[in-house]
């Protein structure tokens, strides 16, 4: 697709503030595995947009040209099974780069519509596996956004999940079965105030933030200031940001690819375990995302070895949606996983900076 025809999309670079969901979204597509993000806050507050914006700022992917799962040309994981049976023939498969792919599922979506459908009566008179691929198979090495996840089919939302935590999607229907990849970040935000996610459901995003509306009237005025200009002048706007934008780009490109060499040491993997420990935590996967969310923010910001002002940056996104709510008490979640680090790590809770997510310029 050229520059020319691509969609103009407001630019991630240009958002103001809300820097925890920023910095959240930038760390699930560092490190995919740690389970995506949970958004919940006041309407209004860019949420969409900074989802959109996110999936634009990435860099193009390589698929083979004309394949429904954006199947990788040369990652075997990243293949839907008819990809595979060519390359098992010795067919030379055409690449083609496209956009990392953002897919919004709406609310009223069935599961068929999601998980793609069979279609029986040609399986059963052609001997074929007639697939109409869904909504996840559109998804796969993307973004999947679902806007008031809150209010989404429980059965849709283990759906979802279960999809994310798998990398893989099955339909079965009358004894055909097909099985694609769905590997995806999934992303979900909401308004507490319409409902609020079971907690069982919760605790598998991998991160949760909360966001809120700007009442500095400066930064109030700046955010109207930016989409007016956005608006009236969308390219000369973006060209203004371009170099920003590649320089972010580049960023997340070299933390993907220096991932796997940051190190996290015993002594630290032993206090994130006091931690979720300290925090009666249910199950280990507080321990496993706030161990690769800290990973992931080192490597983001260039250092070869996880610190504790790492984990004291993702702790709160990591265990705030894991804790047990206790409705007679008024302490913000995010300040009591503060209190616990300060316990553990050490420190002042009432010094609040360290424990701040922040977008490292």
């Amino acid at each position: 697709m050229t520059q020319a025809a691509k969609r103009r999309v407001y630019p991630f670079t240009a958002i103001v503030g809300q820097a925890e969901m920023k910095l959240a979204l930038l760390l699930n597509v560092i490190d995919p595995r740690i389970g995506g993000v949970m958004i919940m806050g006041d309407r209004g507050t860019g949420k969409s947009t900074t989802i959109r914006a996110l999936a634009d700022l990435l860099p193009e992917i390589p698929v083979v040209a004309g394949d429904p799962y954006n199947s990788s040309p040369s990652d075997p994981d990243l293949q839907g099974n008819e990809v595979r049976e060519r390359l098992d023939r010795g067919e030379s498969l055409p690449e083609a780069q496209v956009q990392v792919p953002m897919v919004d599922l709406p609310l009223g979506a069935t599961e068929d519509r999601l998980c793609g459908t069979i279609d029986i009566e040609r399986a059963l008179s052609e001997g074929v596996r007639a697939f109409e691929p869904g909504l996840l198979a559109r998804a796969n090495r993307g973004l999947l956004y679902v806007d008031e996840v809150n209010l989404l089919d429980d059965h849709l939302v283990d759906v979802l999940l279960d999809a994310a935590a798998s990398g893989w999607n099955t339909v079965e229907r009358e004894g055909v079965s097909v099985r694609h990849p769905a590997r995806f970040v999934l992303i979900g935000s909401g308004n507490p105030e319409e409902g609020e996610l079971r907690p069982q459901l919760l605790d598998r995003f991998g991160m949760s933030v909360e966001v809120r509306t700007v009442r500095d009237p400066e930064q109030r005025v700046q955010v109207v200031d930016l989409r007016s200009r956005f608006d009236a002048d969308p390219d000369g706007f973006l060209a203004e940001l371009t170099a920003g934008q590649q320089e972010l780009q580049q960023k997340v490109v070299a933390a993907q690819q220096r991932l796997a060499t940051v190190e996290l040491d015993q002594d630290l993997r032993l206090k994130i375990a006091e931690l979720c420990g300290t925090l009666e935590v249910d199950g280990l996967r507080g321990d496993i995302v706030t161990n690769r969310a800290a990973r992931a923010l080192a490597a983001y910001e260039g250092r070869p070895e996880v610190g504790e002002d790492d984990v004291a940056r993702v702790a709160a996104c990591c265990l705030r949606h894991r804790l047990r709510k206790d409705p007679l008490e008024a302490v913000d979640s995010g300040e009591r996983v503060i209190k616990a680090f300060c316990q553990v790590f050490g420190g002042n809770p009432a010094d609040r900076e360290a424990f701040q997510l922040a977008v490292a310029a």
